[in-house]
């Protein structure tokens, strides 16, 4: 009879509702499966450079793989984005460990081109089931000036994302690149001051501070606690866990960071990581650092897949209580280190570990810092402040020009 539900139907919605989770309907149950058969995964693509990796590539990530059920994610080619953007300063074969390390990637395609070719978009239908082509509302122009997703726009399978706002790769260039500026000048007030900019964002608009002309900011990041959230695995460890712990400043969070991450998680159950404050981090490392402030740091970390759970803000000190808390099993540092004199100094922030017997040293597989990353743009300053002018350019377009798009 039209309109009315069968006794079957009924017991499949009590039953899922019982089962903890709402099916919204028999037609939810159809769409699932049709004719007996299950639906076919919903496969999205997304491409891009991906270098420098941070917190606002992950969250396109994560806005593109809620699109669909599979998502795919092409990492263009080193001389594809030299001729179109610039050098990058992470070559492809450490791009391609931070992209895979995403929580939210499930497939990669490495050396795709920068713009979506008629070729690469039938290899993409044809070879990849791609069902469609993701990317983020700020517009991806290509040195002719043509939009670089025109055909995936014409063939109907396109689908555009939220920009996060606040950061970008250009923007932390910027960042490193007023560090280069600011190191030539000796006053104390203002390197505190810096440092102060790079954590609360509190650049005046529209400062030059580079001397070249162009506008650097600092950080327009505006955390909130849905962002946290959304990067979290929202569930703690189990009452046999093992739990281990790993800390540090994960500033500009790179291979190497990743790759240790990766070996720490495959000593326990559970990977808990302790991101420094930005008082420490300046202590530490010296007073232009750190370059990503404690959220922005902390929102990297979380995206990475091998993370269970991170403190925002640890002691740098590890104590008796804080591994009686957390249950901490086991607390690793790897070999390759901003700095490893703690191995010397009488206050050894791991000394009540070492003497628990639960500390371990492990080898750090890539021999990369946050300073490689930094010593990559100052050895290569020009070439990057000409890349970093161009793209502030189009960077300042599009805020001007924005509209509000969700990223739920």
């Amino acid at each position: 009879m039209e309109g009315s539900t069968s006794p079957h139907t009924s017991r499949l919605i009590i039953s899922s509702l019982i089962g903890g989770f709402i099916l919204l309907g028999a037609s939810a149950a159809v769409a699932a499966h049709v004719n007996g058969k299950k639906r076919r995964p919903v496969r999205v693509y997304m491409d891009g450079c991906f270098d420098m990796m941070h917190y606002g590539h992950c969250n396109a990530l994560r806005q593109a793989r809620a699109v669909g059920d599979v998502l795919v994610v092409g990492v263009v080619s080193d001389d594809e984005i030299t001729a179109n953007k610039g050098p990058p300063v992470t070559p492809l074969h450490e791009r391609m460990i931070m992209v895979k390390a995403v929580k939210w990637v499930d497939e990669v395609i490495p050396d795709a081109p920068y713009a979506i070719t008629e070729e690469f978009m039938h290899k993409l239908f044809n070879e990849y089931s791609i069902d469609y082509i993701i990317h983020g509302d700020d517009p991806c122009l290509l040195p002719d000036g043509t939009d670089a997703y025109a055909l995936a726009k014409k063939a109907g399978r396109y689908k555009q994302i939220k920009r996060t706002e606040g950061v970008s790769t250009t923007d932390i260039v910027g960042r490193m690149l007023l560090c280069m500026r600011e190191r030539s000048i000796e006053n104390t007030q203002n390197h505190s001051s810096l440092q102060r900019q790079f954590s609360h964002g509190n650049e005046k608009k529209g400062e030059d501070r580079t001397g070249t002309g162009t506008i650097t900011k600092i950080s327009n990041f505006l955390p909130t606690s849905r962002r946290i959230v959304q990067f979290s695995n929202g569930k703690g460890p189990g009452p046999d866990s093992r739990i281990v712990y790993i800390d540090g400043a994960f500033d500009l969070l790179h291979a190497g960071h990743v790759e240790i991450l990766r070996i720490a998680r495959e000593l326990g159950d559970f990977l808990l990581v302790g991101i420094h404050t930005d008082q420490t981090v300046s202590e530490t490392r010296g007073p232009h650092r750190p370059i990503m402030n404690l959220h922005e740091r902390s929102l990297s970390v979380l995206a990475c897949r091998y993370v269970d759970e991170v403190i925002i803000g640890a002691p740098s000190e590890i104590s008796r209580d804080m591994i009686t808390t957390f249950n901490i099993s086991l607390v690793v540092h790897g070999t390759i280190a901003e700095n490893m004199d703690f191995l010397k100094e009488d206050s050894n922030p791991y000394s009540v570990p070492l003497e628990m017997r639960i500390f371990r040293q492990l080898d750090s597989p890539l021999d990369i810092t946050t300073s490689t990353i930094i010593k990559r743009i100052v050895s290569n300053h020009e070439a990057f402040q000409k890349r970093n002018e161009k793209k502030e350019a189009s960077e300042k377009r599009y805020y001007e020009g924005k509209s509000f798009v969700s990223d739920d």
